[in-house]
């Protein structure tokens, strides 16, 4: 395993994180259990959630993966092996769908992650997604109805900030990152904290693939200048990038089989793009999600790669993409086709 240090904060987390958002959806406790066993073994001792998991969201089932996950700290005593990363989420069966980034909705969360998780710390709390309406989750542009949000329906920033700073006084989480987040939303954290003397968000959990590049529009350079780590995640595309989907193929189980709703990775311009990048890891000998997951493993601004799988064989060999080394000439041709196709999947 390849590690990387987390900005701002003195610890070697794995290149590869443990995704676990099909935990209680596609995957049961006995799987969940046994891919925890696989990935700390093999040295992946970065690991996230969320309170809202699994994915697709369901009332009924909200908050199984963080169980399953406390289930295992408890069974195996080993918490302190892994830097664990979870979320507060926006969801309308949270909360009665009144979420705010205050500090009455980020303690109570925090008490119910923390009851699930069986775990008296958090090393990274997260903003699952903003308050605000802007564009995330496959919407490109920032829109006339997003910029009509009155700022009184918002939870003010440093009010956010104080709020976990304050969990991180109590020693609840170690530091804080943002998710689904944007060039202006990540600034405003950073300068807000900086004004106040106040601890910084240290990640951001944005999507990041071959098909969805646009992190390297304005974020990039943030994470770069201002000391903060991308924490990748899809980035297979929902598991397009694997190329179990070409030809228009369904496997039994698979996670777009089951459900329709996740159309922003399999559109026409995401289709082609996708079958020129398989060619591209045919002709080179690879295996397509190896190389899928090479290529972000491989960018300098690039903290940890967040792999989900559904199967301990699925896991293994998305683990050992790490050891994948992408040639020149392949770099070159993949570049050829982000040039044609660039970023169909926003």
């Amino acid at each position: 395993m390849q590690y990387t240090t987390l900005p701002q904060f003195d610890e070697k987390v794995s290149k590869i994180c443990l995704g676990t958002m099909t935990w209680g959806q596609q995957n049961t406790e006995a799987e969940a259990h046994a891919q925890m066993d696989m990935a700390l073994s093999e040295g992946v001792n970065f690991w996230d959630t969320a309170e809202m998991y699994p994915s697709p969201p369901d009332k009924d089932r909200q908050g199984d993966t963080e169980r399953f996950m406390g289930t295992w700290f408890d069974k195996t005593k080993q918490r302190d092996k892994v830097i664990l990363a979870s979320k507060i989420s926006p969801m309308d069966f949270l909360r009665d769908g009144q979420t705010r980034f205050n500090a009455e909705h980020i303690s109570s969360a925090i008490d119910s992650n923390l009851e699930r998780l069986q775990s008296d710390y958090i090393d990274i709390y997260q903003l699952h997604w903003p308050e605000r309406n802007t564009n995330f989750f496959g919407q490109r542009g920032y829109t006339e109805d997003m910029a009509a949000q009155a700022v009184d329906d918002l939870t003010p920033f440093l009010e956010t900030i104080q709020a976990l700073n304050d969990e991180i006084k109590k020693g609840r989480i170690r530091a804080y990152g943002l998710s689904n987040d944007t060039a202006w939303g990540l600034m405003r954290y950073l300068w807000e904290a900086d004004k106040n003397g106040l601890i910084a968000p240290i990640t951001v959990q944005n999507p990041y693939s071959l098909l969805n590049r646009l992190y390297e529009v304005g974020m990039a350079e943030i994470a770069h200048r201002e000391n903060v780590g991308l924490l990748a995640y899809s980035p297979l595309g929902f598991g397009v990038l694997s190329g179990k989907y070409l030809d228009g193929k369904r496997p039994d189980g698979a996670r777009l089989t089951m459900y329709d709703r996740f159309a922003r990775y399999t559109n026409e311009q995401a289709v082609s793009a996708t079958e020129q990048y398989a060619k591209i890891a045919a002709d080179a000998g690879l295996d397509m999600a190896q190389m899928s997951l090479a290529f972000v493993n491989s960018r300098h601004f690039v903290t940890s790669n967040i792999i989900g799988a559904t199967t301990t064989e699925q896991l293994k060999s998305n683990i050992d993409s790490v050891n994948v080394e992408l040639t020149a000439d392949v770099l070159e041709a993949i570049e050829a086709v982000h040039t044609q196709h660039p970023n169909p999947s926003p």
